[in-house]
């Protein structure tokens, strides 16, 4: 009983203080990283794999000095490694008297001096640096028995373009977003950002997969407390894997059992940019288009970036359609409920003699009638997203009609139950953010228990429930109800519910504690 106890707790509770899973075992080859650099021991290591090139060659300098490239097919451009690298090591140097004397003891430095024309080039000296730079695409010379080496970049592979995300497609606006290669959404942020304030640091995660990712912030913008905490939660993980945003974002959440997203995510560089200049700090991860943004809350959930590009009346009436549309998609099913339940005297006296002729012969519960409809919109909706994107959309459109109307005239559901259910499905696609629409999918199977079971009553605890925890959420130290509790009245008036024009937002969002508030210095 006891080891049960132990293994749930481990499951359930989160160590505080600690953000650590999965402890990588002790490899065999971990000793040998810590050896004396030298290009036997690498060969020795990665001769394993069929991918990993070993080209041997002779530098002929004083001496005919040994030499060895190692890369991994596939990471990098050969190309470049021909023309620029093996090239010119293997050309004879009688015509450069001072390349000619070159000795063991001074290759590196004359090779790095004079014949390697590439940006970056470095020099090593450990050997679990060799064998990352080489794992993750660049090049390594070795020069016989010595211990240091050179690195070069010359990292070239297949990539998608860059393309319009499907997640934020808008009308009017950029149609760039990001890729799955890092370097290439850095600068796809630094054409939006060209000031020298813009911080990009380079981090790895994953004792495996020794994963690249970067934090970026506007020094002179973002809260220091803000930015710290964000290196001091990912210096605290420690797995043997990193393959995307995922695994970041459930380790460094405030409170992980909570349905609402506490980090929000762009596949979009303005949209990155604009965040940064709102005082908050992104995390891009090589290998997936997913950029995380920190601190969030509750409102930009429900924002569009295609508002900061129509005229503000426009935006303004977008946004309440989105409220609007949120509100419906939590409480309908159980409003539903609880009227045709409990209140029933609510009703005008017509619309309730149309309601009780259409449930004459349901043989089920307004409670369990929608409970079932409600499960039967999620699997639709499921199959919808993981089928292909024809045969998707055919289910989710035909499906939906089909089991509706045959629903309906087999006298399971009432044809009100139909339109609720649609409604509900409709309201919550208008919701612009995933993971928010998500939550609204969660939340809205407790409230409607509470109404099968305590009617309104139900549903005003349970919208209060809501509440409570919606205020007593934090992200990253920002409280997630702001700017209405703590109540900012310039941050509310300006891009909350309504978004200002432009010549009338004259400070960024008082969300959190930046260091200077005004996006055009005192003007």
């Amino acid at each position: 009983m006891g080891s049960w106890m132990k293994m749930i707790k481990e499951l359930t509770i989160r160590p505080k203080g600690k953000r650590q899973i999965r402890k990588s075992p002790a490899y065999s080859f971990d000793e040998d990283l810590k050896k004396p650099l030298s290009g036997q021991t690498v060969k020795e290591i990665l001769s394993k794999s069929s991918d990993v090139v070993f080209r041997e060659f002779f530098l002929q300098g004083k001496d005919r000095i040994p030499c060895m490239l190692v890369a991994v097919d596939g990471l990098v451009d050969k190309n470049l490694l021909d023309e620029f690298i093996l090239k010119p090591l293997m050309v004879d140097f009688a015509g450069h008297p001072e390349l000619a004397q070159m000795t063991l003891s001074n290759v590196i430095d004359k090779t790095m001096e004079s014949l390697l024309p590439g940006i970056e080039i470095k020099k090593i000296s450990k050997m679990g640096d060799a064998i990352d730079t080489i794992l993750s695409g660049d090049s390594v010379i070795f020069f016989g028995n010595l211990t240091e080496a050179i690195v070069i970049g010359a990292r070239g592979w297949a990539h998608r373009g860059v393309a319009e995300p499907i997640t934020e497609s808008i009308v009017k606006g950029p149609r760039e977003g990001f890729s799955e290669t890092l370097r290439i959404n850095t600068s796809l942020l630094r054409r939006k950002i060209k000031h020298p304030s813009l911080r990009i640091i380079s981090l790895k995660l994953g004792d495996m997969t020794n994963t690249d990712l970067v934090v970026t912030y506007i020094e002179k913008i973002a809260s220091p407390d803000i930015v710290s905490e964000v290196f001091k939660r990912l210096s605290k993980i420690k797995m043997d894997a990193m393959l995307g945003n995922g695994y970041i974002e459930e380790m460094i959440e405030d409170n992980p059992y909570s349905p609402f997203p506490q980090i929000s995510f762009t596949e979009r560089p303005d949209v990155l940019a604009g965040k940064l200049l709102e005082g908050k700090v992104g995390i891009i991860v090589d290998g997936t288009p997913i950029v995380l943004v920190v601190p969030a809350i509750l409102t930009q959930f429900l924002n569009v970036n295609e508002d900061y590009y129509q005229r503000a009346m426009v935006a303004i009436l977008s946004r309440f359609v989105r409220y609007v549309g949120a509100f419906v998609a939590i409480v309908a099913p159980s409003v539903y409920i609880a009227v045709t339940t409990f209140h029933q005297e609510i009703i005008p006296t017509d619309l309730f003699m149309s309601i009780s002729a259409g449930r004459q012969g349901v043989p089920f519960p307004a409670l369990l009638e929608a409970f079932t409809m409600t499960v039967v919109l999620e699997i639709l909706q499921e199959a919808g997203l993981r089928l292909p994107k024809p045969i998707g959309q055919t289910i989710g459109i035909v499906g939906a009609l089909i089991i509706g109307d045959a629903a309906v005239t087999a006298g399971l559901v009432s044809p009100l139950m139909v339109i609720i259910i649609g409604l509900t499905a409709v309201a919550s696609y208008a919701i612009p953010t995933f993971d928010l629409s998500l939550a609204v999918r969660l939340i809205r199977f407790p409230l409607m228990i509470l109404a099968g079971v305590l009617g309104f009553f139900g549903v005003t605890v349970g919208l209060y429930v809501i509440l409570i925890h919606l205020l007593g959420l934090r992200s990253f130290g920002v409280p997630y109800t702001s700017p209405i509790a703590p109540l900012r009245i310039r941050a509310l008036l300006q891009d909350t519910f309504v978004r200002a024009p432009w010549w009338a937002l004259k400070r960024r969002p008082q969300l959190m504690d930046v260091e200077d508030p005004r996006p055009n210095g005192k003007g």
